[in-house]
């Protein structure tokens, strides 16, 4: 079963590296938000320093929302997820495949590039590193449950758009806790229980959101 998912995972992280222009695409959008905040609110340092978590946390949010469309929907219109569903192996080790595939390639990125974008808000080395370790734990929640709007919404018209409305209320305790974590630096009053909490929301949706997946995938398709 290992075997099956380091297979997935592979499967998928080589098929985006052939096509760059999809992933990147998000990345570019994740930069683009971020950075036009500090242009758009002005060069107070103290304003910076407060939104800063917030809006790197809502960019972060919102470009994994982009990459959801092609979570399943290529693999649905050739025909492979079908065959993939059928093989004897467990259907939640398709779906965690997916999401972990999807977390590497969008989520490591953004892991990279967010201390560069904390230092625009004028962010202290500690909490550019609570911001790094924040993603580092909130990121794969947001792949692990946009897994489920993206299989509830699979080869439905206007599928987006229903990933979206589906899927950023439970987006909702991640970006509170890992903004929160940064804020708590900032504030002093420490950043353990936020990150706490992040990890685990973290843990629920490791259990929970690849066999809700399994479960949408299957009806989806049939």
């Amino acid at each position: 079963m290992l075997k099956f998912l380091f297979t997935v995972i592979r499967r998928d992280v080589l098929l985006a590296a052939r096509r760059r222009g999809d992933w990147l695409t998000a990345q570019f959008f994740f930069v683009m938000v971020v950075s036009m905040f500090p242009l758009g609110v002005g060069p107070e340092p103290g304003m910076l320093r407060t939104i800063g978590p917030g809006v790197v946390w809502v960019a972060a949010l919102l470009a994994s929302l982009l990459s959801l469309g092609r979570l399943f929907a290529d693999d649905y219109r050739d025909g492979t997820l079908e065959q993939m569903l059928l093989s004897p192996y467990p259907n939640t080790l398709l779906a965690l495949g997916k999401a972990i595939a999807h977390w590497i390639i969008n989520g490591i990125p953004l892991l990279v590039i967010a201390p560069v974008l904390g230092i625009q808000f004028n962010l202290p080395a500690e909490a550019l590193w609570i911001l790094v370790l924040s993603l580092a734990i909130g990121t794969p929640i947001l792949s692990l449950l946009g897994s489920i709007g993206a299989a509830l919404t699979l080869g439905l018209r206007g599928g987006g758009a229903l990933v979206t409305l589906l899927i950023l209320p439970l987006y909702v305790p991640a970006l509170i806790f890992g903004a929160g974590a940064v804020e708590g630096v900032l504030s002093g009053t420490g950043s353990e229980a936020h990150l706490s909490l992040l990890g685990a929301f973290l843990m629920m949706s490791l259990l929970l959101a690849p066999w809700v997946s399994a479960m949408a995938l299957k009806v989806s398709v049939e």
